[in-house]
């Protein structure tokens, strides 16, 4: 059983650092403010989540698997938060954002 639980734990924890990868490469390579933030905000609640079951499996305990789904809970309410309004700064403040990307106007 031990055996498993690492071998678990190695590859959620590998795969989150490979979606870290990716979204680090999205920041570099996205050209406009708004695709990486989309790119930022969706890739870290996914490799958090990855690294954190993946450090669960190591954990073992009760209070630190706890400890672990708090931080997870914690991200995934907090991120979509700051990236909307991060969004919402730049669609108010960049008066050529339509040169960069397509805007809706809403009723």
């Amino acid at each position: 059983m031990g055996q498993f639980r690492l071998i678990a734990g190695t590859v959620f924890i590998v795969a989150g650092l490979f979606i870290f990868g990716v979204a680090v490469m999205g920041l570099f390579r996205l050209r406009y403010v708004l695709n990486r933030v989309h790119v930022a905000a969706k890739c870290d609640s996914l490799a958090i989540m990855l690294v954190c079951i993946g450090l669960m499996f190591y954990a073992g305990d009760p209070g630190s698997i706890l400890k672990l789904l708090l931080i997870t809970a914690f991200v995934w309410l907090a991120n979509p938060v700051a990236s909307h309004l991060i969004c919402k700064i730049e669609v108010e403040t960049n008066d050529h954002l339509e040169d960069e990307c397509e805007v809706e106007e809403l009723p």
